[in-house]
């Protein structure tokens, strides 16, 4: 079921994404090669609960605050203390908050020190695709044509665009109806309306769209080998435009009309 959310609900959400994108802003800098998933998923908690949140993934009964996947790690990544962060690796950072019983949840994918060029050019390419998508999530569209749009703009370069996985309704639980997926799907499509709050959340690959899950039941990587990138905004739907809740730079720029 579509939980159609009410404008007090959804100041809580974006009060919770706001949350989320301060703590990105203060934190990002704070990221650097040397450190240990641990010690990154270590800032991310500390900030959360210091200002009153709860890690969102504490509801999946994920072993972390943070999904902390790198390279060839599409998501779910493990905090572990023996994965350290190194020059030219990608970092993608999974996070939600739960405030006052409202749920943020968003990525950014950090490119540490010397990145090869290809990899680079993944990650532009891959916020290119959360634009697209998030550009066709307004009324009166349906969720293919948000898939429809991250796909066209992948496609375009070649990359594999993740099938198994895909963006989801969100603000009241941590994962909810509907599904968003991020290329053409047979089954449920909906038609976007006001109300709807949505994660909508490319996770590209330089390689194959064919992923799989490690032995820790929890990190999903490619098939390959090669990496993935994986970029999330979590959106608020209006009658008359689209809001990015998660926008780093909310005051004044998270408005599509």
């Amino acid at each position: 079921m579509i939980h159609i959310k009410t404008e007090e609900q959804i100041n809580g959400i974006r009060k919770a994404c706001h949350l989320t994108a301060d703590m990105f802003n203060e934190l990002i800098p704070k990221i650097h090669a040397g450190m240990s998933t641990w010690d990154i998923d270590q800032l991310f908690k500390n900030y959360i609960e210091s200002h009153g949140g709860t890690p969102a993934w504490y509801r999946e009964d994920f072993p972390g605050a943070v999904c902390i996947s790198i390279n060839e790690q599409v998501i779910h990544g493990l905090p572990s203390k023996k994965r350290i962060v190194k020059n030219g690796d990608l970092v993608s950072l999974d996070v939600g908050i739960v405030l006052d019983g409202y749920i943020s949840d968003t990525t950014h994918s950090l490119l540490i020190g010397d990145v090869k060029p290809q990899v680079r050019k993944l990650q532009q390419v891959t916020e290119e695709c959360l634009r697209a998508g998030i550009a066709a999530c307004v009324v009166g569209n349906r969720i293919s044509d948000v898939a429809d749009a991250v796909y066209s703009v992948a496609e375009k370069h070649g990359y594999g665009v993740v099938y198994d996985y895909c963006g989801h309704g969100v603000g009241l639980d941590v994962h909810e109806d509907p599904s968003v997926p991020n290329c053409p799907f047979r089954g449920q499509n909906p038609r976007i309306k006001p109300g709807m709050v949505l994660a909508i959340e490319p996770m590209i690959n330089l390689g194959t769209a064919d992923v799989e899950t490690l032995d820790d039941g929890w990190t999903v990587v490619t098939c390959d080998g090669e990496a993935s990138c994986h970029e999330e905004h979590t959106v608020a739907v209006f009658a008359d435009h689209t809001e990015v809740l998660t926008d780093l730079d909310y005051c004044g720029k998270s408005v599509l009309k």
